[in-house]
């Protein structure tokens, strides 16, 4: 997908969406000097240039009993496209996989995983990994502290 034109109002007018994706036309157009009618078209624009992927809600994992976050490095058994494909297809059905990279260097993968407890983690190891014949090696990093976690892309040019 080509990169559209962003001007400094679109890179003001998204950096206000990724603070909050709740806030409405009237107070961005009052941050950008813009009308609200113009921030619409604008974050319409975005939206259908696909500069705006979807807007979410961003849950407390400790709140919701997920208070354990693993970092996971995965060497497939070898390098070929249909493992990586089939690999890919089974991290993107499991819902405690937060994110994953397909990287360069020894890993294939890097995953960023979450779940309540080490149990948890060692039932999600044993689906992903241990029963899948094309895993030869995965190492496993447990988080001690949410220094900093986002999605919040920067915006200076």
């Amino acid at each position: 997908m080509p990169t559209p034109d962003l001007d400094q109002l679109d890179l003001a007018i998204l950096a206000c969406l990724q603070a909050d994706a709740r806030t409405i036309a009237e107070t961005i157009g009052a941050k950008v000097g813009l009308s609200a009618a113009a921030v619409q078209r604008r974050i319409k624009r975005l939206r259908e240039a696909g500069v705006i992927e979807r807007e979410v809600a961003v849950l407390s994992p400790e709140a919701l009993g997920l208070s354990m976050t693993f970092v996971v490095t995965v060497e497939m058994e070898r390098e070929n496209l249909a493992v990586f494909d089939g690999f890919r297809r089974q991290v993107l059905a499991e819902d405690a996989v937060q994110q994953c990279y397909y990287v360069t260097g020894t890993a294939d993968f890097v995953l960023i995983v979450t779940c309540p407890d080490m149990v948890a983690f060692e039932a999600f190891t044993r689906r992903m990994f241990f029963d899948n014949p094309n895993v030869r090696h995965f190492t496993t990093s447990v988080a001690m502290d949410r220094v900093k976690v986002g999605l919040a892309l920067p915006l200076d040019p």
